[in-house]
């Protein structure tokens, strides 16, 4: 089955070349203790069977400076993407947001928000100061995604998709759903979102391990979720290395929970979507 990795993440080995520059001065834990350059991922694809990758920026490293994860896709084209990160507060978002994606340039941004140290009251990816930054991902029809925590933002996030209802929003992690505490109560609370046709979900460790610890209750939420979004609005991303797991681990924990999905909707998750999303991903591998 093609397969591509929709959330994965590099760091360089090389400190002089791409330095260090986490928002908020606090690298992550995993970038310091188990990471992975582009070439180690790659091995790891190759091992496991992956054809693309995303490569997602990882702010809590390297902030702004998407140098790496653009270096690396425009090295390997046939492999990889970038999706990395620009300030939307700032006056000059969307001029910087145009100029950042084009040929051999970001096929996508994310917006870090949970923990983030961006000095603004409330979710500030909806402030008004990002307006700018949201016309012009919708003019470019470039996938944004929004990693967010559902729950009190909730209701940022809807005033975000009513307001601009024609730009993709790729939400990470599917918005960190409670299902350990009611698969069907979580399942139901992510359903009500697919009114927002621009909304996607990327479905990663995060929720398939606490799907995988419900057991047969898992279809409580997978259920009202696919039913509701569709699977050509659901990617899969490993969230490697930030995942503790092997590669080879983390697909086998998704093919294991989706197992009882159609064939067509697990194409769907594991590569049409993504494919969809980023056109720049091609044909390769289908």
């Amino acid at each position: 089955m093609d397969v591509v990795d929709a959330h994965c993440h590099i760091i360089s080995e090389d400190l002089t070349r791409y330095p260090k520059a986490p928002i908020g001065g606090k690298q992550s834990e995993w970038a310091a203790t188990r990471p992975v350059t582009a070439d180690g991922l790659l091995g790891r694809m190759d091992e496991t069977g992956i054809d693309q990758a995303v490569l997602v920026q990882a702010t809590t490293h390297y902030g702004y400076d998407n140098s790496y994860v653009l270096d690396s896709s425009r090295r390997l084209p046939e492999r990889f993407i970038a999706v990395g990160t620009v300030d939307p507060l700032r006056p000059d978002a969307a001029e910087n947001l145009k100029a950042a994606v084009g040929d051999g340039g970001l096929a996508g941004v994310r917006l870090f928000t949970s923990g983030s140290t961006v000095p603004t009251q409330g979710e500030w990816f909806v402030a008004p100061e990002t307006f700018p930054f949201w016309e012009q991902a919708t003019e470019l029809d470039l996938p944004v995604c929004l990693q967010m925590r559902l729950g009190p933002a909730t209701g940022q996030l809807v005033e975000l998709l009513e307001r601009f209802p024609g730009v993709k929003v790729l939400l990470d992690h599917i918005g960190y759903p409670d299902i350990a505490a009611s698969p069907a109560r979580a399942g139901a609370e992510v359903a009500t979102l697919a009114v927002h046709p621009g909304l996607h979900l990327k479905l990663t460790h995060r929720n398939l391990e606490r799907l995988q610890d419900a057991g047969e209750r898992a279809g409580d939420f997978l259920g009202p979720v696919v039913e509701a979004f569709g699977a050509e609005r659901i990617a899969w991303g490993s969230n490697c290395p930030a995942a503790e797991q092997s590669l080879p681990g983390l697909l086998a924990l998704a093919q294991e929970v989706l197992a009882g999905l159609p064939e067509r909707d697990r194409r769907e998750i594991f590569a049409g979507t993504a494919r969809r999303l980023y056109p720049s991903l091609g044909g390769y591998g289908s």
